[in-house]
């Protein structure tokens, strides 16, 4: 139970990546807030937790509103008397020729994947930074290291999350908070199924060292790494978990 009885706010928690390091945590005693802007979703994942004995509420949530952002954490850090780890898991992605983009597409992509983040990043510290303690993670991704054609928008956001993750480090860190990221390769889920060629799929796959794309919860235990005292002293960091 590494994460007994603390609080934690986990966006992007209705399915895929999201869902596995709720559940994660909850195995570790953390009461988990599974936010998400599909509100079915996030019940049905909050429910399971709660199914298994664990402690969790549903925070049906569209990360690009800033202000259902700070009202939805501040709800959270309130319920629970203080937020203890953030997790920024909430993203969205369409491969896409470079020409074929428009500014109203990377205006979406930049919304979901980089200021929804630091909207999160943001309200939360605003809890963390005076009780002196707390743990933020950003879901990033190694296009933001390598590239990769149809994926410039996404790269861009996620390189994007990395700095983001650097600064507000540096920032948090006189006050005893850290802030790290994971950069995962390929995890198979239901979205990147739906979003992707299958071809593409599995032309990716054969790239990978171990010959397969990662399990949900081989990324989520890093989450829970990263969430627990076993990191305390790791800020600033982009974890790599890829093969």
């Amino acid at each position: 139970m590494k994460l007994n009885h603390r609080a934690a706010f986990v966006t992007g928690g209705a399915s895929g990546i999201g869902r596995a390091i709720a559940l994660a945590l909850a195995r570790e005693g953390a009461r988990v807030a599974v936010a998400d802007v599909n509100a079915d979703g996030a019940r049905r994942t909050a429910a399971e937790i709660q199914t298994a004995g664990g402690n969790a509420v549903a925070q049906p949530l569209d990360i690009t509103d800033v202000a259902a952002v700070d009202a939805s954490i501040d709800g959270v850090a309130a319920h629970w008397g203080g937020l203890h780890v953030l997790v920024n898991c909430a993203g969205w992605d369409r491969p896409m020729p470079f020409v074929e983009t428009t500014p109203e597409f990377w205006d979406k992509i930049l919304a979901v994947n980089l200021r929804g983040p630091l909207a999160c990043t943001r309200a939360a510290l605003r809890h963390m930074i005076p009780r002196g303690n707390g743990v933020i993670i950003n879901m990033s991704s190694v296009l933001g290291w390598r590239a990769q054609a149809g994926q410039a928008h996404y790269a861009a956001a996620k390189a994007g999350v990395m700095a983001l993750t650097r600064a507000a480090a540096m920032e948090a860190a006189p006050s005893g908070v850290r802030v790290n990221a994971v950069a995962p390769s390929l995890a198979m889920h239901p979205f990147l199924e739906k979003v992707m060629n299958p071809e593409e799929l599995e032309h990716l796959v054969t790239l990978e060292a171990f010959g397969r794309s990662a399990e949900t919860w081989e990324v989520a235990n890093v989450i829970v790494f990263l969430a627990s005292d076993y990191s305390s002293y790791m800020t600033g960091e982009i974890v790599s978990v890829s093969s």
